[in-house]
């Protein structure tokens, strides 16, 4: 198993975030996460890599993850490369591939022409690409990205969606998004939270019409 997540609560003051949240991910695997706003999605995954802690419950991700959080956290002010090179170091990059790691990644995600500019003249497309390859550094095992298209173009959103299921092909990945079609287009499998609990978890294959699955899921 790449993930497995066991009967994980979460309160907020009296406010119940996640209620006994259960599922198991195999390798290779592409998850789709879908939920209103407010569902705990974002909730969920930072409890996966470690930046919250669950009130109880297990979670067992590999260690190799990377993340990609809804509010893209990016230094302005350095330049792509360098961002790159830097995240790299801290990322853990053996010293002296931090320049070669930056570069691959800088290839791998469409940036060449951006790699000189800062981070803070870039489209949110590019920003968001950005942000991808910093999750990518140290060849990840599993790959988690909080609504990672939200507020872009429809030629950036389709530029992003690309890279994703490239990446997919080599690894877990969980997506959250509450766009349907993004789900239909990428996942293998979608798993829908409404109100801290797993309304529906079913593969792909056996959902005809998923626009009324999610519609039925999370209509109380």
């Amino acid at each position: 198993m790449a993930v497995t997540i066991n009967h994980i609560h979460k309160h907020f003051g009296k406010q119940h975030v996640l209620a006994d949240v259960c599922f198991s991910i195999h390798d290779g695997e592409v998850i789709g996460l879908l939920g209103p706003n407010g569902a705990g999605k974002s909730t969920l995954m930072k409890i996966m890599v470690g930046l919250w802690h669950a009130d109880s419950g297990e979670v067992d991700v590999p260690k190799k993850h990377g993340y990609l959080p809804e509010q893209n956290p990016l230094y302005e002010e350095m330049y792509v490369r360098e961002y790159l090179m830097f995240m790299a170091r801290i990322g853990g990059i053996e010293k002296g591939k931090e320049d070669a790691t930056a570069d691959e990644l800088i290839a791998r995600v469409g940036l060449t022409e951006e790699k000189h500019k800062k981070i803070g003249q870039l489209s949110k497309g590019y920003r968001q690409r950005v942000g991808l390859a910093q999750a990518l550094i140290g060849d990840p095992e599993l790959l988690i990205l909080d609504e990672p298209t939200t507020g872009l173009d429809p030629n950036q959103l389709e530029d992003i969606r690309a890279l994703i299921r490239q990446e997919g092909k080599n690894r877990t990945v969980i997506l959250s998004t509450h766009i349907l079609q993004e789900v239909s287009e990428m996942c293998s499998r979608v798993i829908i939270l409404d109100h801290g609990h797993i309304r529906a978890d079913l593969p792909m294959s056996e959902i005809s019409d998923l626009a009324q699955l999610f519609h039925d899921s999370t209509t109380h």
